[in-house]
């Protein structure tokens, strides 16, 4: 009779167990997912951080924890951790063991080795008891994201056109008076007005005298990238690899014109990850903030084409107002591009096409 007494109690055990990590193994368990930094650039390093919480008396005697991410980071398998990979996504696998009242972190070395928008929304739990007699799951919702900038083009590497917008011959170039810097009085000239009369000047003179406005430079620069790989195209682009180099070029003159103290702004007839079916277009602006605003939208960027470039420019040919540096990053040259080309420079622009190559780009 013993035996049949142990055989009685232990499935009476393992009955109890089923029905108490059934109802409670989850209880007061919660499990949430960060990356150390918010954005890097293509080719850095950074952590992903797993954080499982229990805080019960009763044990999680294991947690299978998988969510679903772009291939464009890199992950590292250890022990614990397992990514099955595919062509675009992949499916990371954490295996946890808790006792009770127990915090467990754990942190992944990451490579970014592509340009994107990386988000996880949800991931799924699976749990069960000691024996696995059962098991369930769950779904957690997630909010982490991690922006990887385009890596801007080398400067040595990037051949810059012979514009003006490069350097101090920007500030020969686009020089105009500024109205808040007064250097002296001149004599009055058709066409200027009345409020720049300067009274006491002219009381004393017996002429009439206006302000001398001092000259400040006026920089304007916007880059034009064509999302389009080949003349002709649909809206599906098959090389994304020459796009992206356009956008580490995009990203390089963007950076070298921001620390030259010009005024930068961008279009693309991509769109950005979060609207669909609207050009991505940035006014222009200076300084870091700007600069690092810029890095944002290239990283949503997504390599699909919205409009055709030469509509594109010719729907921005109306809205721009004042004349300004474009420099045209595209894989080839069209008849429309070239019109649209011709057409701005009738208006006053000074227009550059920089021909997206796998080694650089040559200003034409």
């Amino acid at each position: 009779m013993g035996i049949h007494w142990y055989i009685i109690s232990a499935v009476l055990v393992m009955l109890l167990q089923r029905f108490i990590f059934r109802r409670f193994v989850m209880r007061k368990v919660s499990y949430s997912r960060s990356f150390n930094v918010q954005s890097c650039f293509e080719g850095d390093s950074v952590e992903m951080v797993e954080r499982l919480v229990n805080d019960k008396l009763i044990p999680v005697p294991w947690l299978r924890v998988e969510s679903i991410l772009h291939t464009g980071l890199k992950f590292q398998s250890d022990a614990n951790f397992d990514v099955s990979s595919g062509q675009f996504l992949q499916n990371h696998r954490s295996l946890f063991s808790l006792t009770g009242k127990k915090q467990l972190t754990r942190r992944h070395s990451v490579h970014a080795a592509q340009r994107g928008c990386y988000r996880v929304t949800s991931a799924s739990l699976t749990f069960g008891d000691l024996f696995g007699m059962f098991s369930a799951w769950r779904s957690v919702p997630l909010q982490v994201e991690l922006l990887v900038y385009p890596q801007p083009v080398d400067r040595e590497l990037l051949q810059l056109p012979s514009r003006s917008w490069q350097g101090d011959i920007a500030v020969r170039r686009w020089i105009a008076e500024d109205p808040f810097v007064i250097s002296g009085v001149r004599a009055y000239r058709s066409g200027d007005s009345l409020k720049m009369i300067n009274w006491n000047a002219t009381a004393r003179t017996g002429n009439l005298q206006v302000h001398r406005r001092d000259y400040t430079a006026d920089y304007r620069l916007t880059v034009l990238l064509n999302v389009e790989d080949h003349a002709g195209m649909w809206d599906a682009v098959n090389d994304t690899s020459m796009i992206e180099h356009g956008i580490r070029l995009a990203a390089g003159i963007l950076q070298y014109a921001t620390e030259q103290g010009l005024e930068t702004g961008f279009a693309c007839n991509g769109h950005e990850l979060d609207v669909p079916g609207k050009v991505m277009k940035v006014e222009r602006g200076g300084g870091s903030e700007h600069l690092t605003y810029l890095y944002e939208q290239l990283a949503k960027l997504v390599i699909f084409r919205t409009l055709p470039f030469h509509t594109m420019l010719e729907q921005l040919e109306a809205e721009w107002d004042e004349p300004g540096d474009l420099v045209i990053i595209s894989a080839f040259m069209s008849e429309g591009i070239q019109s649209m080309m011709a057409r701005l420079r009738e208006r006053g622009h000074a227009v550059d096409w920089l021909p997206i190559a796998e080694r650089g780009a040559e200003a034409v």
